[in-house]
């Protein structure tokens, strides 16, 4: 069968338009590759000039690319904003303010032609923004390059960030905060940026979300940048700082510059624990704080404490040290209203707390960094008193009572009721070191006695042991029955002094569960 003209024609005429669309893609690609030859060094000028107006600052850019295919592409590496310069010099191992890794970010062919040209987003991989120290602002005052802005941006998003604080002061490393995911709005324009940011706390460990708000960029002085917005810390683990453990968790509000930042929060600690104890108990607080990004130091004004009944403030400041590397942490601590058994319980294992009472206390709170346990860092001192203790081991309990009965001389009141159980009060300066805490003051009453101590409580090993003296109101004929009474009656005068009914030296030892009483004529003055 043979094929007829038309069909030919047909034929043909695909053929040739087939041709036509293939020279057209053709001259397109060549067309393309014209622009995409000529792009790259404008857009690479853009970019630098862009930037070096924004930040007043030298730019250095490694590499610059446009493509294409499949749509159109800027991408980059080795991008470098210095501020510590005039941006003419090339003098050496200046450190970049800002380093890029590699960026990308598309746009329309047309809006080539357009100035300012408009990005709706940057992709960054590998942001580091590195503050120089405080002392160094003023070498970047006058550094002013001329320009317009001839790019603006709508959003960048970022991941793998960091924030370096440097600092010039001795023994202090640079504080860095670790950015797992940045995203930021409104680049172009003269006002703040808005972020929202994902960061991992290196100790203790746990995620921090933050959204606020940053800028303007102060290129004269970076650390005068403002800042504010709100966060929520999350899931931090507190065993990741020895000696301590529980999860805490945080929210607040933060306001400020770089290096003045003002924070304000709340935590909750469900399971709060010092490792002298092991004992998990709930533990909130209400802080105000300021933020100095100069050195990374952090003071406290104050922080408000809730452990189970018990309120404690504190005021002072936690120093970052670079030997050994850590947190310093130094308050001033005030307990007006608290109960001795909420401590007892979260520093001593012995269960349940050999005593219960109100508590007043006033300390230094020395707790420098390093590798042991928190017990054996922690320094203390200051002064405190209890009222009316009541001591939860019956037995001890009974020799308080005994002790106070036979002070009054009330030998025949040889059972009391429960009700009847005698309380006492204590007050003292002590000095916490090494996990050994030491009273030069511990002054202990009962009704009918008085009893002024001094020794030292081994937190680790619950050992106690204090001398001292007892003063007593009874004679001490009055405080034995029977015939007993009688032969001692001679010796009255010999330990009838200083207004007391009898003074007598004393010693009390123990190991938390139990405690001995009795005198000590070897430790007599």
């Amino acid at each position: 069968m043979r094929t007829s003209p038309s069909s030919r024609d047909r034929r043909r005429l695909r053929r040739w338009i087939l041709v036509v669309i293939f020279l057209v893609l053709a001259m397109m690609i060549a067309v393309a590759g014209v622009v995409i030859h000529r792009a790259e060094p404008i857009l690479r000028a853009r970019v630098i000039d862009t930037l070096s107006t924004r930040f007043k600052s030298k730019v250095e850019l490694d590499t610059f690319h446009v493509s294409a295919f499949p749509h159109f592409e800027v991408s980059g590496t080795g991008l470098r904003i210095y501020g510590k310069t005039d941006p003419n010099s090339h003098q050496p191992g200046i450190q970049p303010i800002i380093g890029v890794m590699d960026f990308r970010f598309h746009i329309r062919p047309w809006d080539l032609f357009h100035s300012p040209m408009h990005v709706r987003t940057v992709y960054i991989q590998g942001l580091q923004l590195n503050l120089p120290p405080k002392e160094q602002r003023a070498e970047m005052k006058n550094i002013e390059p001329q320009g317009k802005i001839k790019i603006i941006v709508d959003k960048f998003v970022s991941d793998t960030a960091q924030l370096i604080l440097n600092t010039n002061k001795p023994g202090k490393l640079p504080l860095v905060f670790a950015i797992q995911r940045l995203q930021m709005s409104r680049i172009g324009s003269n006002g703040p940026m808005h972020f929202e940011a994902d960061l991992i706390n290196p100790k203790p460990i746990g995620r921090i979300h933050s959204i606020g708000s940053f800028g303007p960029w102060q290129a004269d002085s970076p650390r005068d940048t403002p800042v504010q917005g709100g966060y929520s810390f999350s899931q931090a683990d507190l065993s990741t700082i020895k000696g301590i453990g529980g999860i805490l968790s945080s929210t607040g509000s933060y306001a400020g510059t770089l290096d003045h930042i003002v924070v304000n929060g709340a935590t909750d600690t469900p399971d709060f624990q010092i490792a002298t104890a092991g004992r998990p108990l709930p533990l909130h607080t209400d802080f105000h704080a300021v933020v100095d990004g100069t050195t990374g130091d952090t003071y406290l004004r104050p922080v408000e404490a809730r452990l189970l009944n018990s309120w404690i403030v504190a005021t002072g400041s936690v120093v970052r040290t670079q030997s050994p590397p850590g947190h310093h942490v130094s308050l001033d601590v005030a307990i007006e209203k608290g109960r001795i058994e909420d401590l007892l319980k979260l520093a001593v294992r012995s269960s349940p707390p050999i005593m219960n009472g109100g508590i007043r206390l006033k300390t230094k709170f020395d707790l420098p960094p390093g590798e042991p346990d928190l017990a054996n860092r922690l320094k203390l001192s200051g002064i405190f008193s209890v009222l009316d203790a009541h001591f939860s081991n019956p037995e001890v309990q009974n020799k308080i009572d005994a002790l106070s009965r036979r002070s009054q001389g009330k030998l025949k009141q040889a059972k009391f009721e429960p009700s009847d159980d005698v309380n006492s009060d204590l007050n003292g300066t002590f000095r916490l070191n090494d996990a050994l805490l030491s009273f030069s003051q511990l002054q202990f009453q009962v009704p009918g006695a008085q009893v002024d101590l001094t020794g030292n409580y081994d937190l680790n090993g619950r050992q106690f042991a204090f001398y001292g003296k007892a003063r007593m109101d009874a004679k001490l004929s009055q405080m034995v029955g029977g015939w007993k009474s009688i032969l001692l009656k001679p010796v009255d005068p010999f330990f009838h002094k200083n207004g007391a009914g009898t003074e007598l030296p004393v010693k009390i030892t123990g190991d938390g569960s139990q405690m001995h009483f009795s005198t000590d004529f070897h430790h007599r003055n």
